[in-house]
């Protein structure tokens, strides 16, 4: 695939360099329900403020407009691509000394490491971190944090299977009956991965050999694998998530959500500010509003995913995320060793060599 290819080169010729905001400040402003130390006078200055991100557009631009309501001189763009896509249009970029965003949202743990390594996040302590748990923060703390919880399990449209009929848990989908009316995402999915890698722990090794014989189709963003469902096309999803059966409940759309007796998949959404940004003090104001309950509040009802914030209310009309058993990497960096992996395995599994 070219991302790949991108990617691959990138990271090859990239150099390990590293960047730095100043930490927090001592005395942060409260404005607006949350505290920051940017020079709010100087960001709206800059006037301009670009994010990459996977979030759907729709998404996004629910985000964007509640900064900009906010802050109404700082005209926000974004760019939307997934995962594995956008990080290789940012690695070319930046081999070629380009630097288009101020703020980065990615969703694969595996990128945002790396990134790091490279110097790409920069540092900022935002004095709101301090809502945020150990776990929930980059290590040393300031580079990224979770922005949001992605949790996933399996969903279903009940007026094409009944709900006697659904699966009840991960093992349940191993069932010939799902042949080739199953699907998943594809492999530069970030949710995926940590599903593959939990599951079979779970289950084993031979788990994903029996699933591949259902011939599970991919696609690149949830909302195609509920689009397929809802339209009859498909009858399951495989790795499901919880925002878009919010998303699509919400719409009157025919969709069920099973939580799946060994638990769910919960994976981070995960945004910090770039290195070279083209606007830095609006960046620094932007993830101190975003990391700060007006923006965390924001995201949660532009995305339906949850915040790591526990002042922050869940998405609407969603369980609290108390309600789910939640499947997480104990160990991050066995986690990325199987990267490369999982991406063979997988792409061989839904015809994408």
């Amino acid at each position: 695939m070219v991302w790949k290819t991108l990617a691959a080169a990138a990271l090859a010729t990239l150099p390990l360099v590293g960047g730095a905001f100043a930490a927090a400040c001592e005395k942060p402003r409260e404005i607006a329900g949350f505290k920051t130390c940017a020079n709010v006078e100087t960001a709206e200055r800059e006037g301009a403020l670009t994010i990459y991100s996977p979030d759907p557009e729709a998404n996004q631009q629910a985000l964007t407009n509640a900064f900009m309501a906010a802050f109404p001189k700082i005209k926000t763009t974004y760019l939307r691509l997934q995962t594995g896509a956008l990080y290789a249009k940012l690695m070319a970029e930046r081999q070629a000394k380009t630097y288009q965003p101020d703020v980065l949202t990615l969703t694969d743990m595996t990128f945002a490491l790396d990134f790091q390594k490279r110097g790409g996040w920069v540092k900022y302590e935002s004095p709101e971190l301090s809502g945020f748990k150990p776990e929930h923060k980059s290590s040393p703390q300031g580079f990224f944090m979770w922005g949001g919880i992605i949790v996933a399990g399996i969903a279903y449209n009940p007026t094409t299977l009944k709900p006697e009929d659904a699966p009840k848990s991960w093992k349940d989908l191993l069932n010939p009956r799902w042949k080739d009316v199953i699907n998943v995402k594809v492999s530069n999915s970030g949710l995926q991965h940590e599903t593959w890698m939990l599951i079979k722990q779970i289950h084993g090794d031979a788990y994903w050999k029996e699933f591949a014989t259902l011939n599970p189709r991919a696609f690149d963003s949830y909302v195609q694998q509920y689009d397929r469902t809802v339209s009859g096309q498909d009858q399951v999803i495989s790795t499901a998530q919880y925002s878009g059966y919010l998303q699509f409940k919400a719409k009157g759309a025919p969709i069920a959500f099973v939580n799946p007796v060994e638990g769910v998949v919960a994976a981070p959404s995960l945004t910090g500010a770039v290195d070279q940004a083209p606007h830095p003090e609006a960046a620094k104001l932007f993830m101190d509003w975003f990391i700060g309950i007006p923006g965390q509040q924001a995201y949660v009802n532009a995305t339906a995913l949850y915040s790591a914030r526990e002042d922050v209310q869940p998405p609407k009309d969603g369980l609290p995320i108390t309600a789910f058993k939640q499947l997480i990497p104990t160990d991050w960096d066995a986690f990325l060793k199987t990267h490369s992996q999982f991406v063979k395995e997988w792409s061989a599994m839904v015809g994408m060599r």
